[in-house]
């Protein structure tokens, strides 16, 4: 089952970290929110978050909440798979998606494309549209409390603000995006920032830029992700972002696990 932790301190479990060409060894950017009293939230759902979850001990009935940062293959691709697996393994849990306007009609879409609403004794599914509007609440339960901002990528996108009820701590995600005012507001003040790192801007940033936004927000640690793979070594970001920000900076790599 879970591994021991400090009592009371949420874990983010990275899934993936690979931008959108991925590599044996770095899937698509997603992760695992895993609270104190062992209440999994599947961040994004690269290409197989079910096998994933699986490998952690952790039980898919257990698995309620789904929060999908935007429509892009290497963020959704999980998903039809994700629903199948659970259906053919008798999943009795309901299964809650969230995620933008743009996001959810276009997974709806994606899935009736496949007559899942023709499969027999389907579990419980339903998806929920996120307001727009800055600070918007995504989800809250006894540990978390998940609000988004839009940021500036390709196609309508959120990044997301995670409190810790229970200790107090933030950790900030920022998606897939350059540069913006909507960045620095829901990173601020972050114990964990894990900032996207796939390169220049339009629509993502750089390592040097990820550690601009670690030090204008005061973020006490910065964790690198979603940076290119392909016949390329990422070791090098981590320097790169250090130009910018004096704090501890951290490649993030498949299945590392933080706390706060």
């Amino acid at each position: 089952m879970y591994s021991c932790r400090s009592i009371f301190m949420a874990r983010i479990i990275i899934l993936g970290s690979a931008a959108a060409v991925n590599d044996a060894q770095h899937d698509y950017t997603h992760m695992l929110l895993i609270g104190d009293k062992g209440t999994p939230v599947l961040i994004d759902a690269g290409s197989n978050p079910l096998g994933k979850i699986k490998d952690l001990g952790v039980d898919d009935e257990d698995l309620r909440d789904v929060i999908l940062t935007h429509f892009h293959p290497d963020h959704v691709a999980g998903v039809p798979n994700m629903l199948m697996h659970m259906w053919l393994l008798g999943r009795q849990s309901p299964l809650r998606f969230y995620g933008l306007h743009h996001c959810i009609n276009r997974v709806e879409d994606m899935m009736m494309s496949f007559g899942w609403q023709e499969f027999p004794n389907f579990y419980n599914t339903t998806f929920h549209r996120i307001s727009e509007r800055s600070g918007a609440r995504v989800m809250e339960n006894d540990e978390f409390l998940i609000t988004s901002w839009t940021v500036k990528h390709f196609v309508p996108t959120i990044g997301l603000r995670v409190v810790n009820k229970i200790t107090g701590k933030i950790m900030a995600y920022s998606c897939d995006t350059e540069p913006t005012a909507h960045l620095y507001e829901l990173a601020k003040g972050a114990d964990l920032l894990i900032h996207e790192a796939a390169g220049p801007p339009p629509g993502h940033s750089t390592a040097r830029q990820a550690g601009e936004v670690a030090t204008a927000v005061g973020a006490k640690s910065l964790y690198l992700i979603h940076y290119q793979v392909w016949n390329t070594d990422p070791t090098p970001l981590v320097s790169e972002a250090a130009e910018a920000y004096q704090g501890e900076i951290t490649l993030c790599k498949d299945f590392d696990e933080f706390e706060f």
